[in-house]
């Protein structure tokens, strides 16, 4: 039973007691609209960032910096702390996250240097540089290494297995064009997809007929001043054969095909490497080598293939448009990689 004492214990014992509770309900809601203000803030100044840096980057930069940036975003949130600026420790425990969550340490080096790119470009203090940050990196690059996995080449004789798994429906007549194409250029598939049709230009010389195209900007040649890769005669045969398909109007060279064969008004750079796997389960390769495929694996291999043939370092850096010359040793150093 009840007394009188049980119900003066049940309510606060004075006014100021009272008051006290009320200001810490204010204080903890205070606190709530902070945290989500900072939220809001760091997303909204990534959101004016991205549009700040379009055109000035590769879309591929851009994506990764947006993607890493507002996975950094929520990490901070649930840390109750601002991500823009961010704080050294709050960089060090993210790098903790990431070492755990199975990401490799190239992908780790990667949102450390979008994270120091937002910050700079925001004007603010770059906390990657702290030292606490740095030894936090040593440590991961201890626990995972440093060496990145190398996309599986597609060479020569690769090229001629995939070829012949083609048919000659629309799809397979684009997919032959695509394969070519690629082999030829050394085109990246940033710069595939780019590729437009009123770019195609047909050359005569002795009779013979070849084509080119004007790859407007790539990602060394950030000017856009320009640049034709020609087209050795089989690549030719099968880009015409392809042409002769695209529907009129049409602005993109390489466009998507749905299941009913409709065509799409462009195709994205994520989708080559897919449409590569493709080729290559219908061609019997094995499942293991499949998977080391990649939108870059036909550039690889088709430099591979320079080398073996005697080019030199400078010839195969001007016909991949490389610019550094370590980049280029680490597509070579994969020569027996072959898929």
């Amino acid at each position: 039973m009840l007394n009188n004492q049980d119900f003066a214990q049940s309510a606060p014992k004075s006014p100021a007691k009272r008051r006290l509770q009320l200001v810490g309900k204010v204080n903890q809601g205070l606190e709530k609209e902070s945290a989500l203000s900072d939220l809001d803030r760091a997303t909204k100044l990534l959101q004016e960032t991205i549009i700040k840096i379009e055109g000035a980057y590769a879309p591929s930069t851009i994506r990764a910096y947006r993607a890493d940036f507002t996975d950094f975003v929520y990490f901070c949130d649930d840390k109750n702390a601002n991500a823009l600026p961010a704080e050294p420790h709050l960089i060090v425990g993210y790098i903790c996250k990431l070492t755990i969550s199975g990401r490799s340490s190239a992908s780790i080096r990667r949102a450390l240097c979008g994270l120091s790119a937002i910050h700079k470009l925001n004007r603010f203090d770059d906390p990657t540089k702290d030292p606490d940050v740095t030894l936090e990196m040593r440590r991961m690059h201890r626990k995972l290494g440093r060496s990145s996995s190398q996309a599986g080449s597609i060479n020569a004789d690769t090229l001629e297995k995939l070829l012949l798994a083609t048919d000659d429906s629309i799809r397979g007549i684009r997919d032959r064009a695509l394969l070519l194409v690629a082999y030829d250029t050394l085109c990246r598939r940033s710069e595939l997809v780019s590729l437009q049709v009123k770019d195609v230009k047909i050359n005569i010389k002795n009779g013979i007929e070849t084509s080119s195209i004007l790859l407007r900007k790539s990602k060394t040649d950030q000017d856009a001043t320009g640049k034709w890769l020609h087209l050795r005669k089989r690549a030719h045969q099968s880009l015409m054969e392809w042409m002769k398909e695209i529907p009129e109007g049409q602005e993109m060279l390489y466009c998507g095909l749905n299941r009913a064969l409709d065509f799409s008004a462009n195709i994205g750079a994520g989708q080559i490497n897919r449409i590569y796997k493709r080729i290559a389960r219908k061609a019997g390769l094995d499942e293991s080598a499949i998977e080391g495929i990649s939108g870059h694996s036909m550039r690889v291999g088709a430099a591979q293939d320079l080398l073996n043939s005697g080019a030199s370092m400078p010839i195969i850096m001007q016909r991949g448009r490389w610019s550094k010359t370590d980049t280029v040793m680490r597509y070579l150093e994969h020569g027996n990689c072959q898929v």
